[in-house]
């Protein structure tokens, strides 16, 4: 939501524009969270907005559940409000490309406007025609109102200095002659092939620079990390444990990492998430600066600034980015240098591209035209800055630019896997060491820019053990970590220990069981009269011998009474079996299917979900739908509005990620 409003909505009478996402399980971003329950309010007449009429835009993710939430909830409550639509709403998504819904209706919203001004105009004449006391009425407010209605549309266009929407730029046959010959008959990152490479191309219009960099010839102390997270929320805590789950010859390897929070006021529930601040990798780093030509600087101070005289609307100092510190302290804690550049950023770097054919192809990549090779090249490709540098090696972009356009360097989330009860003091989390193989678009193989940075930091003390939980002292390290919590309001055990839960977590998805069934461990050793509900854990991997996480500890909470129920299976492993064993956990939880009915309907169970969204979360909610239409004996409808019941009763909880 564009949330500095400068307007008041309830008296309202020009036509405003609305862009807003979704954030978490469906809410609205923190920026539009007043707001939106503003006009929740039950007690709001039907014709509160009968004045208002709109134009809405959603941004959201269709990987995720409550996909663009954040705006059908505003749009379905200004419909209740008696609000009209001047234009109809567009719901944009990030898992195919926003621009995909974002661009034609940024089109489309110009002429939307213009006849909606156009419509109040008349109204309004029409209105003074009726209360005016003579017919001789001056033409003047007719020019004024045409002059305004120009300036507002002007307005309304984001960042846009041209009068139309976006250049079009008409290529002479010569220039189209410059794109190499056309036996090349595949596209590719730095290629294109008829037709678009003889496209005359609508290209965004450029970007309104608005950032300057000044160095200063002094090197000093860097700034601290706390200085990026506000309220002082962050911890720095030593690593004191790193263990290799999975054998060396595993797909994938998952690292277990214990955190020392004893001397901190950190604080935790099994089920929590927290936040890991990382850095860039030093070496893209250094690679960076030495493309910018700055290899020398990096350690000199620079003053970050607003450009005096800027076109950019409402331009201010991006609030990740310190007024003063050094170089490589930006370019390392600040800006996503592995960002997937956006269309505006590639526009952006054309001005910076002295070669004809690689400015021609990076045209190509950011216009409308180009739409499918940007998703195909870019996009799906995770091509990120470096990897178009190398590219395009004649393309020269200032510091200001990548200030501009890179966006804050986010700190990762991930799942607690331990129990403050069972290990006072200490904090453990699982992870995959994600991959990035080199490709066509990337001329080297990376490593995920926290888990690439977290296994290196750990490596001096890593160990692979089967019994992940190891002899204490088995490994020292001085190396720290900056923390901060993000305490998860609904994925906690029940309150009620007697009642039966349902876990599924396929690979790093088991993290937060584990918690779970410590606590629980805990809990049973603490209160022997207290009654427990049956636990049941689903969990999958590829091989029963190379990534069996926590395969010991699993067996000593089921022999201990802990865990009632342990589910396996192992989607690679080779069966001489007649009936081939199940595969993944959706088909492990067919197999239980009466079992999973009663726990959520006899006993009013709770169900929870860990793990990869795309390619397990809904593969599981479709099972669960399937089991619980088979037991109600009702459709598939009846079915799935049981699992809705669920969801909103807090008992069918997920903690995924895409």
């Amino acid at each position: 939501m564009v949330a500095h409003l400068q307007y008041n909505l309830e008296t309202e009478k020009d036509p405003v524009v609305i862009v807003i996402s979704t954030t978490g399980t469906g809410d609205p971003p923190d920026t539009a969270r007043k707001f939106v329950k503003k006009i929740q309010d039950k007690t709001l007449p039907p014709d509160h907005f009968a004045h208002l009429q709109y134009g809405l835009l959603g941004l959201g993710d269709s990987e995720y559940m409550f996909f663009c939430n954040g705006g059908r909830t505003v749009d379905r409550r200004l419909q209740e409000l008696g609000a009209q639509r001047f234009y109809d709403t567009g719901l944009a998504d990030d898992s195919v490309g926003l621009e995909l819904v974002v661009d034609p209706w940024i089109d489309g919203l110009w002429l939307a406007l213009k006849e909606a001004l156009q419509l109040q105009k008349e109204k309004e004449d029409m209105n003074n025609a009726v209360n005016a006391v003579s017919s001789s009425l001056s033409t003047a407010p007719h020019a004024v109102h045409e002059l305004k209605l120009s300036s507002e549309v002007q307005n309304l266009k984001l960042e846009d200095e041209g009068a139309r929407g976006s250049d079009i730029l008409s290529q002479k046959l010569d220039d189209i002659n410059l794109v190499a010959p056309a036996r090349d008959t595949e596209p590719s990152l730095v290629h294109s092939v008829p037709p678009l490479s003889q496209s005359a191309l609508n290209i965004p219009a450029l970007p309104p620079e608005y950032i300057e960099v000044e160095f200063q010839d002094i090197q000093g102390e860097n700034l601290h990390l706390s200085s990026l997270v506000s309220e002082g929320r962050n911890f720095e805590v030593p690593v004191t444990r790193a263990v290799q789950l999975t054998r060396e010859d595993a797909i994938k390897t998952a690292l277990l990492l214990e955190l020392d929070i004893a001397d901190t006021a950190f604080d935790y529930q099994p089920g929590d998430a927290f936040c890991v601040i990382c850095p860039n990798n030093v070496s893209e780093v250094e690679k960076l600066l030495h493309i910018l030509g700055l290899s020398e600087k990096g350690d000199d101070f620079v003053c970050v600034k607003v450009k005096q005289g800027t076109k950019k609307k409402g331009a201010v100092h991006p609030p990740h980015i310190p007024e003063r510190s050094t170089l490589k302290f930006i370019l390392t804690w600040c800006l996503e240098i592995r960002a997937i550049p956006k269309k505006a950023f590639l526009r952006a770097l054309v001005e910076c591209t002295s070669d004809a054919r690689e400015k021609r192809r990076l045209q190509e990549l950011c216009s409308r035209q180009g739409a499918s090779d940007y998703t195909h090249f870019i996009r799906d490709s995770n091509v990120c800055l470096l990897d178009l540098l190398h590219a395009f090696p004649s393309c020269k972009p200032s510091l200001s630019l990548l200030i501009e356009h890179l966006p804050k360097l986010q700190a990762r989330s991930y799942s607690v896997s331990s129990s403050n009860l069972y290990q006072p003091g200490r904090l453990c989390f699982v992870f995959n060491v994600v991959e990035f193989p080199a490709s066509p678009s990337r001329p080297v193989s990376r490593k995920g820019v926290c888990t690439g940075w977290l296994a290196e930091l750990v490596a001096p003390l890593l160990h692979t053990s089967k019994n992940s939980q190891g002899t204490k002292g088995e490994s020292f390290s001085t190396e720290k970590v900056s923390i901060f919590p993000r305490p998860n309001n609904a994925f906690h055990l029940p309150a009620d220990p007697s009642v039966p839960f349902i876990m599924v977590g396929p690979g790093t998805g088991i993290a937060p069981f584990i918690g779970f069934l410590q606590h629980r461990q805990k809990l049973r050793e603490e209160h022997t009269d207290w009654e427990f509900g049956e636990t049941w854990l689903f969990f999958g991997c590829r091989h029963q011998d190379r990534d069996y996480l926590f395969k010991d500890e699993l067996q000593c909470f089921l022999k201990n009474g802990t865990l009632t129920h342990l589910k396996v299976c192992f989607s690679r492993d080779s069966s001489t079996a007649e009936v081939a064993p199940p595969k993944y956990v959706q088909d492990v939880l067919r197999l239980c299917a009466k079992e999973v009915a009663r726990v959520l309907l006899k006993e009013r169970g709770y169900f929870y979900v860990c793990g990869d969204k795309k390619h397990m979360a809904d593969d599981v909610s479709d099972a669960v739908v399937d089991i619980l239409s088979m037991e109600m004996e009702a459709d598939k409808l009846e079915a799935m509005k049981s699992l809705a019941m669920l969801r909103e009763a807090k008992r069918y909880l997920q903690d995924v990620w895409s």
